[in-house]
């Protein structure tokens, strides 16, 4: 993007980035998302969300109709209530990874994502109540059914330490990231990340890499903040997001990434 032109699709994390932290979506960050769709500006919000979470903000999609769930394993169509893309992990090449991380990393427990929702080993201590129909069972189990995301928890180490364990022992199998303020590591499969299924949709909407302006707070807003022509991390952004991110925007409880586009778009 040339400094002259204007950005053809914003793509923006949810949680920490767009949503307030008491989970709302403020009157003016409303606002301006209809003012760019009255534009004709598609606002692709890009998660690591479930499904079952990312319901909650849907009725902000615009016309394009799409969403990214699941660091970029899943993109739902809205409107139709229907996948659009899954990206999905196999059972066996999860099932290998619990192996691994488990046999170098001992006190790892195992969950799954899929669109039926969450699976979890008897000893994986989810820290969000937990949905109905949410299935507690060994690890073997619960990837017999085709999933979405692998999450790895682990009570004693930190995030980082756990992350940079993981990447040692696993990395070569699955993309690995993490988005919480617990030692929860969410896996995808290999090149899957919110970065590689925002660039498929993008080119689906004749969109090029240098046209997109990205906002994103966490670890796994990484690749998708380095691959836009224009990023900005969350002034309460992670320190390695602020390091990639080409500009910073205010908080996300100021409506940061509202007040940047209507800048940037003279609203």
């Amino acid at each position: 993007m040339n400094a002259t032109s204007l950005p053809r699709l914003v793509a923006t994390d949810l949680d920490g980035t767009l949503v307030r932290s008491d989970g709302s979506v403020s009157p003016f960050t409303r606002e301006v998302l209809a003012a760019l769709e009255e534009r004709g500006v598609p606002v692709v919000f890009v998660t690591g969300r479930p499904l079952r979470w990312a319901e909650d903000v849907f009725e902000h999609v615009g016309s394009h109709g799409l969403a990214i769930v699941s660091n970029g394993a899943l993109v739902w169509d809205v409107a139709e209530s229907l996948v659009h893309l899954e990206r999905p992990i196999s059972g066996s090449a999860a099932g290998e990874v619990c192996r691994l991380l488990r046999q170098a990393v001992p006190g790892s427990t195992f969950a799954v994502e899929s669109l039926e929702g969450i699976g979890l080993e008897p000893g994986f201590m989810e820290r969000h109540p937990l949905p109905d129909g949410a299935r507690r069972a060994p690890i073997e189990e619960l990837l017999r059914r085709p999933l979405l995301k692998l999450l790895a928890r682990h009570e004693e180490l930190a995030p980082q330490e756990y992350w940079d364990a993981a990447e040692a022992v696993v990395g070569h199998l699955m993309t690995i990231t993490w988005s919480s303020s617990s030692t929860l590591l969410e896996m995808s499969g290999p090149q899957v990340t919110k970065a590689s299924t925002l660039a498929l949709i993008a080119a689906d909407l004749g969109v090029g890499a240098d046209e997109v302006i990205a906002f994103g707070d966490m670890p796994n807003d990484l690749p998708m903040l380095a691959w836009a022509g224009t990023s900005y991390a969350m002034a309460d952004a992670h320190p390695s997001v602020r390091e990639v991110a080409d500009n910073l925007a205010p908080g996300h409880d100021e409506d940061g990434v509202a007040s940047v586009l209507a800048g940037v778009f003279g609203l």
